[in-house]
């Protein structure tokens, strides 16, 4: 006999009556679950007086942007426009830290007119490009070098960004001819070391490791008597998409203590970090409905009204979201492909899920969203914008 499938505990019997009444597919942000997250991860962090920049690649809706600027967190950015995004909604520019492989001159440009913290840079022509940048500009550009640990993240080939193979960061063996060229440039100045290895990383070992590497590269630097003011670690620190209710928030107590316990940190040292996924991710849930039910040869078609234009991941990645029925939550379980409309069959957000019987019309939460959903979504097919809501006020 099937077991039936519960409501989740986030949502209220209240608040999926507006989902009924509220035309989807949209995005659906709990904030104060969002506020509970910041509480923690800043007190976390100041234990131990690490700085935090927020990962705007994850989610750069403004309204949560406001709610993480609030907690005094810098901004980690990957575009010009998430420069400009940070800076507009409030962040100190002195908190703002530029990453990213393909800088274009006018990203550049951006950054440097807003005076940010520091640039993260992956390769000795994007020093020579930012120093001739800011010798137009009589500036002098903060530079990190993004150094390649060589460090397995163990996660999907996709996000995995340490390794010798992967585009990013510097290889060790090019430190001296690097260093070299620094010496001949009047407008940049080197103040840190960053690293990252990748993405939705939940063996903690991995973090470990890169503490490890971090140590001997330090020593390299402190015997050539290079000071290192900034060491960026980075981000990565993965969350529970099997089962959200239990994992709202990241256990940031072990992640920031493991760093404490195992990175050598030189006198005067400042720590950095880099989060995202982990901040944003179990605040979001991707709001749709069932158009149809179509069967199949092996299990049925549960056919939504969101697609991969609203949430890519699993499409991309292969990954796996909760997926929920909301107004039509118990009774006997069946199997079906739970898919959009999008003309494409990779259009898919889960395969032979067990879910209960669901009539066209249900409403369907596909769960921890809020990093990477809407900041991915496209129209493709001509799909229009989805929107987004918010807790507070939503009711």
């Amino acid at each position: 006999m099937s077991t039936p499938i519960r409501i989740a505990k986030m949502f209220s019997k209240e608040l999926i009556h507006r989902f009924q009444t509220t035309p989807t597919p949209f995005y659906y942000y709990d904030q104060d679950l969002l506020n509970q997250t910041l509480h923690i991860l800043k007190k976390e962090a100041d234990k131990f007086g690490y700085m935090v920049h927020y990962a705007l690649k994850a989610n750069a809706d403004p309204p949560l942007l406001n709610q993480i600027l609030k907690y005094g967190f810098g901004a980690d950015c990957v575009s010009g426009n998430e420069v400009a995004r940070a800076i507009e909604i409030g962040f100190q520019p002195e908190y703002v830290v530029f990453a990213g492989v393909g800088k274009s001159d006018r990203e550049i440009i951006t950054a440097l007119l807003n005076n940010i913290h520091s640039f993260n840079c992956e390769s000795t022509q994007e020093l020579e490009v930012i120093n001739q940048l800011a010798a137009g500009m009589n500036k002098t550009a903060n530079v990190a070098l993004r150094l390649n640990p060589n460090v397995s993240a163990n996660t999907h080939m996709y996000i995995t960004t340490g390794l010798e193979e992967n585009k990013f960061g510097i290889n060790p063996w090019e430190l001296n001819p690097i260093i070299e060229k620094l010496k001949e440039f009047k407008h940049t100045k080197l103040v840190g070391l960053h690293f990252h290895i990748g993405s939705q990383i939940t063996d903690l070992n991995a973090f470990k490791s890169l503490c490890i590497k971090v140590n001997e590269l330090q020593k390299w630097f402190h015997q050539h008597r290079i000071s290192i003011s900034d060491l960026n670690l980075g981000g990565g620190l993965g969350v529970d998409y099997h089962d959200p209710d239990v994992g709202k928030i990241v256990d940031f107590r072990s992640f920031f203590k493991l760093f404490h316990d195992f990175l050598d940190v030189y006198p005067g040292q400042q720590i950095h970090f880099e989060l995202g996924r982990s901040v944003i991710a179990q605040c979001g849930s991707l709001i749709s409905k069932v158009l149809y039910i179509k069967d199949g040869v092996n299990t049925n078609f549960m056919i939504l009204d969101a697609g991969m234009t609203e949430l890519i991941r699993p499409a991309l990645y292969q990954s796996y979201h909760k997926i929920e029925n909301l107004t039509n939550p118990n009774g006997p379980a069946q199997r079906y492909d739970v898919v959009g409309p999008v003309c494409e069959s990779s259009d898919c957000f889960g395969k032979a899920m067990q879910m209960p019987v669901t009539r066209r019309g249900d409403i369907i939460a596909i769960r921890t969203t809020g990093a990477y959903g809407e900041v991915m979504s496209s129209m493709y097919n001509l799909r229009e914008k989805v929107k987004s809501y918010y807790s507070e006020g939503f009711l």
